[in-house]
């Protein structure tokens, strides 16, 4: 049995760094996986963020309309002429604020979606990263190993 024990010491160091680094792999790789979870769901936050900011803007929009109306019939001018110009510019100027609110809305969804994207991707990485470590120290193992029984000697 004493002739055995470096050889299952060495094999043992080598097993426990092997379940230690794809241990490791896989927690980097769930924490990357979270943080793709967390910016697709920021994503689908912003769709429901601009829903409720498109709400309110259109609150604004008739109250403003309303409060010009009044203004207006106050002031005893018709409803043409400069009074319809403005209540027209104002309408097309909603419309572009809206579309306004829509386009960067869906440029930050865009965004919040290439950065899970790229967590998925690190994720993957790291994963990948241990794999390999775990490779080199399979073979540094079994090199080790090798060497100790005296097959590992050239010459």
């Amino acid at each position: 049995m004493a002739p055995a024990v470096p050889y299952l010491i060495v094999g043992g160091l080598g097993y426990m760094q092997y379940k230690q680094q794809g241990s490791t792999g896989k927690y980097n790789q769930s924490v990357q996986n979270r943080n793709a979870e967390i910016a697709k769901q920021e994503a689908a936050q912003i769709d429901k963020q601009l829903e409720s900011d498109l709400g309110r803007f259109d609150n604004q929009i008739v109250q403003l309309q309303g409060k010009t109306q009044v203004s207006i019939a106050k002031s005893g001018v018709s409803d043409e002429g400069t009074a319809r110009r403005i209540a027209r510019a104002n309408a097309e100027q909603a419309e572009l604020d809206k579309e306004t609110m829509k386009y960067n809305a869906a440029i930050n969804k865009i965004s919040k979606l290439e950065t899970a994207n790229y967590y998925s991707i690190q994720g993957q990485v790291a994963r990948n990263t241990a794999k390999a470590a775990q490779l080199q120290t399979i073979t540094s193992t079994g090199t080790s190993l090798l060497g100790m029984s005296g097959y590992g000697k050239i010459g």
